[in-house]
């Protein structure tokens, strides 16, 4: 018997800026997702899938508050963690040790629970859905992970995560249609967040 498949969306956003201790969504945090959830009232979106840490948790049940009747589903392979950890010869040589300085400061759990997570989580939020009727999730996140997604999206290289940079609460769509490659429908789009609420926590060369 042959199993029909359909297309899924797949929208995906970084959490609110966070407290300095990263422990809750600041004052601008709670306002960016809350005005994610506004531009996503109508979406169809089947399930709100979150990482487990307070500032995805948090921004999750924010938009939730926007989409009512939509569940809340916490995951593992949605958290914060290095998905792939680059070989020296991966890297740009003038920037190399720098970079590799930079994630060998990662807790070592991170180090070595991170790459297993990253393969989950493309088993779990990508590629098409069994069934005749699309499917249309949100995935509240982090920044590695949304640059994990994008890069296994576009087939780059695995190293291809390292940057990737996602505003907080800005919207990145991405479609895996069955016999066709994944499309980046969107990525990034800070449409509905006002010009204050833009780039929170980055340096001012990346206010775009």
């Amino acid at each position: 018997m042959t199993t029909t498949t359909a297309a899924r969306y797949l929208y995906v956003t970084r959490h609110g800026q966070a407290s300095a201790d990263e422990t809750t969504l600041t004052d601008a945090g709670r306002r960016q997702a809350a005005l994610l959830g506004e531009r996503l009232r109508g979406a169809p979106i089947t399930a709100i899938h979150h990482g487990p840490l307070p500032r995805a948790e948090q921004t999750a049940k924010l938009i939730a508050e926007r989409l009512p009747g939509v569940p809340l589903v916490p995951s593992e392979p949605a958290g914060d963690y290095l998905p792939y950890l680059p070989l020296r010869e991966e890297l740009p040589p003038e920037s190399a040790d720098e970079t590799l300085a930079r994630l060998a400061g990662f807790p070592a759990a991170e180090l070595e629970l991170g790459p297993g997570l990253a393969e989950e989580a493309l088993a779990r939020f990508t590629g098409t859905v069994e069934g005749d009727e699309p499917r249309h999730e949100l995935l509240v996140t982090h920044n590695f992970l949304v640059g994990w997604l994008v890069r296994a999206a576009l087939e780059a290289p695995k190293s291809r995560w390292l940057g990737v940079n996602h505003a907080n609460a800005a919207l990145t769509v991405i479609r895996y249609a069955p016999g066709r490659a994944p499309a980046l429908l969107l990525f990034n789009d800070t449409g509905h967040l006002p010009a204050e609420l833009r780039w929170t926590g980055f340096p001012p060369e990346l206010h775009i």
